[in-house]
């Protein structure tokens, strides 16, 4: 590339990052994934490496953020909010600890200070003999925006610090951040109001820190966390040496801190917090993308200094992106096992969240609308662990003129019946029942899966065969498969065909829950089929009951109830289990207790966390709601005990910190025998 082309690429990118820029900080609009801004700003930061004349004071890779909003006074930041340089693996990780190294002339290992890279919006609190005088935005790294009275509503933001030895002035820096379950009951809340929905808790939380109306900011769920001491002004009070240290200060002031925060020894220690880190992202009960990590030793941060706009002795290692941008190709639609007609996006292939892409969920025709989405879009695709990849946002600015609108069919696109969309309810519907061979398909993995009858062998390839071959019309025709007839099939010989009838042989000792949960009822998933189970005890009663003693179930309410009497009152459905019976499938009798209050775990909440060696998450579940527990998601005040497998994370962290009890998974395993599990 020669220089005047170096320059007008340059030109080029200047004026996109500041426009994203302009969107992200000012506007608290994403206009692209994080990845897509990280590949610009590298390819920014190379050609001004390959060719430095062309490297202004005004270039985006020497700024922090975005402008300062006018309708907020303007704090001027006696010490800069720089920003972070970046690593991606641990190679370039090595590469930040030599040149730390270097300049220290120092070969001993560094001791490091590491905790989750929160996806937030950064802040600073002035104190002044305790007492919160100012909070203000990051803004453009010299002057933030006064955001005080909003951060004043934030309930993680103490007005006062704690303690009797408190500095005279002190200045804390850190993110404000929506957590996760409270960002999607926000989200819920407005679609239920049918307002607009947030893109993700970033931009939420940075839109409710800037509202002009504190009452706005009030109302969301903000929190905060801190990270950094600032100012420090006090004559008494000595900071310590380490930054670990300090934030254990902050902490002690009343100020939270990560629970994730840590020391790591030399770099093995830090690669691998960071993969620990990587594997519990799920998990964690806030977003992230990556890993800050810091040069613990105060004296040797000060050797180190600064470079423009980023401190040289911190950096984040940045996580794989969960979201990334690609082409909508085109939509098909599936039928699944209840008739629910969903659009698929055939996307243009894209590496996002570990894996390559190729379709996402558009979920239903509401969904379809409300992201106004279209055929030829440029697309922002999400995918977080093992969530089905989505489509999160449109980007507009990249639609062309050809862009083709989504239309739903008049007919199920597999067996050409009429479609319904039930009122209360956002998805189209299959009218074609059995009759439906996508519907027939759906039902019978369904009825094999791991979670149900939990056939071995027999795969979604060898149903599709034995439903298109028309050897199997239902649930009870597996029973009655011939040697010569799986034989038949595709990549089946002697040896797998007589492993499957074994299986099919093996999967008729079964449990009452899980033939309830295997018929595929529409909203009964486990734990609803565990509950029909405990209070009904045989299946005839289930089958006689009506709609009031439904109701009388724990996590029956009148949809379920109407779906499990309209399933039961179906004569054919009455005929495939009569069928499954004649063919041998039983379980044992469901032990009758007087009252559930004498289940040992009666009236407990429990939590499950961490890795189970002996089962699986579900099955542990299972069984701790059959002795009475109630299995919460997350830690609070009102958990009974927390069950914790190998790595756990934040929730181990948050039990301790609340005194909850905690056993491990040898102590389940203790309980599930003594009481027959």
């Amino acid at each position: 590339m020669t220089s005047e082309q170096a320059n007008i690429r340059i030109a080029e990118l200047t004026q996109q990052l500041q426009a994203h820029n302009h969107a992200y900080y000012v506007n608290n609009e994403a206009t692209v994934p994080d990845a897509e801004y990280d590949r610009l700003m590298q390819e920014l930061i190379e050609l001004e490496r390959q060719f430095p004349a062309l490297k202004t004071a005004f270039s985006p890779s020497q700024k922090v953020g975005g402008d300062v909003q006018s309708q907020f006074d303007t704090v001027q930041h006696e010490m800069p909010m720089l920003s972070l340089d970046n690593v991606f693996s641990a190679e370039d990780f090595a590469e930040f600890d030599r040149r730390c190294h270097d300049r220290l002339l120092d070969e001993r290992e560094l001791s490091y200070c590491a905790e989750p890279k929160l996806d937030g919006l950064a802040i600073s609190l002035l104190y002044e003999n305790g007492v919160l005088v100012q909070a203000a935005t990051r803004g453009d790294g010299q002057q933030g925006e006064n955001v005080t009275a909003n951060a004043k509503t934030i309930g993680a933001v103490p007005l006062q610090l704690s303690g009797d030895a408190l500095p005279a002035r002190i200045e804390v820096r850190g993110e404000v951040i929506i957590p996760k379950a409270d960002f999607d009951a926000m989200n819920e809340r407005a679609r239920q109001r049918g307002d607009k929905l947030f893109a993700n808790p970033r931009n939420a939380a940075a839109g409710s820190i800037r509202q002009l109306d504190s009452k706005i900011a009030a109302s969301r769920p903000l929190s905060f966390v801190a990270y950094a001491v600032g100012v420090f002004a006090d004559d008494a009070i000595e900071l310590a040496s380490s930054h670990y240290q300090r934030l254990q200060q902050l902490k002690l002031w009343g100020l939270p801190i990560a629970a994730e925060l840590t020391q790591c020894q030399g770099v093995q220690e830090v690669n691998a917090y960071c993969q620990k880190i990587l594997a519990d992202r799920d998990s964690l009960s806030y977003e992230i993308d990556g890993v800050v990590i810091k040069v613990d030793a105060i004296e040797a941060q000060q050797q180190l200094g600064f470079v423009a706009k980023a401190p040289r002795w911190a950096t984040a290692f940045k996580f794989p992106a969960q979201e990334e941008m690609t082409l909508l190709q085109d939509v098909e639609f599936q039928v699944g096992r209840t008739g629910a007609i969903t659009p698929v996006a055939r996307l243009k292939p894209v590496f996002v969240g570990g894996v390559t892409v190729s379709n996402a969920t558009l979920h239903n025709a509401d969904e379809v609308a409300r992201l106004g989405v279209k055929v030829g879009d440029t697309v922002v695709i999400r995918r977080a662990g093992d969530v089905i990849p989505q489509i999160v946002s449109v980007i507009t600015s990249k639609r062309p003129d050809d862009a083709a609108d989504i239309h739903f069919p008049d007919a199920c696109p597999v067996c050409d019946s009429a479609v319904e969309r039930v009122e209360g309810e956002a998805v189209l519907r299959c009218t074609g029942g059995l009759v439906c061979g996508a519907q027939r398909k759906e039902a019978l993995k369904h009825f094999c899966s791991r979670k149900a009858l939990n056939v071995d062998g027999l795969g979604d390839k060898v149903i599709e065969q034995l439903v298109e071959r028309e050897l199997v019309h239902d649930p009870a025709d597996l029973f009655k498969l011939s040697k010569l007839q799986l034989r038949s099939l595709e990549r089946m010989g002697d040896k797998s065909a007589e492993k499957l009838l074994i299986a099919l042989e093996a999967a008729k000792q079964t449990t009452l829950p899980k033939f309830l949960y295997a018929l595929g009822i529409r909203e009964v998933g486990e734990a609803t089929a565990l509950n029909l189970a405990n209070y009904f005890k045989t299946l005839d009663n289930l089958m006689q009951a009506e709609q009031e003693q439904l109701l009388a179930v724990d996590d029956v309410g009148d949809i379920v109830a109407a779906h499990v009497q309209s399933f039961f009152a179906e004569p054919h459905n009455q005929q495939v289990m009569t069928r499954l019976l004649d063919a041998g499938l039983q379980w044992p009798d469901i032990e009758t207790i007087d009252s559930p209050d004498e289940l040992p775990l009666a009236g407990q909440t429990v939590v499950l966390t961490g890795t189970l060696t002996s089962m699986g998450r579900n099955d542990a579940k299972a069984k701790l709601q059959q002795l009475g527990a109630k299995v919460s998601g997350s830690v609070s005040a009102k958990t009974s005990c927390l069950f914790a497998g190998a790595n756990a994370g934040s929730k181990l962290a948050k039990a301790q910190q609340l005194d909850v009890e905690v056993k491990d998974e040898a102590a389940m395993l203790a309980l599930f025998e003594e009481n027959g599990l």
